[in-house]
């Protein structure tokens, strides 16, 4: 059983900064692939940003330059980096770990909110 816990979140003004942070228990996590996803209100969750195993890193575009994804695994550790958050930034973040189709767990989430 793998837990992933969320911690960063909070109130932020827009063109601001915010790092998220997602702590992983267990020994899988320099094996995983880890996802940092959102979800506003009334929408889908959405992929924000990946990073694999070997460190390979993807972004939706809407985040493409903005937000950093990183991974420590000597702490068990992924981030996310968010610069000049803007309001459509505004979401619940969660981090998803993977490893292959079996394995699949997410965090509980961390409220974001972009207001001056």
């Amino acid at each position: 059983q793998v837990q992933l816990v969320e911690s960063g979140g909070g109130l932020v003004q827009p063109g601001g900064s915010l790092r998220l942070s997602c702590a992983a228990s267990g020994s899988i996590f320099s094996s995983s692939d880890m996802g940092w996803y959102r979800q506003a209100p009334g929408k889908q969750r959405e992929l924000v940003a990946g990073i694999t195993s070997s460190s390979r890193t993807n972004y939706a575009d809407s985040v493409k330059g903005r937000f950093t994804i990183s991974r420590d695994n000597a702490k068990n550790t992924v981030y996310l980096q968010m610069n000049s958050v803007k309001p459509e930034d505004t979401a619940v973040y969660y981090c998803r770990l993977r490893l292959g189709v079996i394995v699949d767990y997410w965090g509980q989430g961390t409220q974001v909110t972009v207001s001056s």
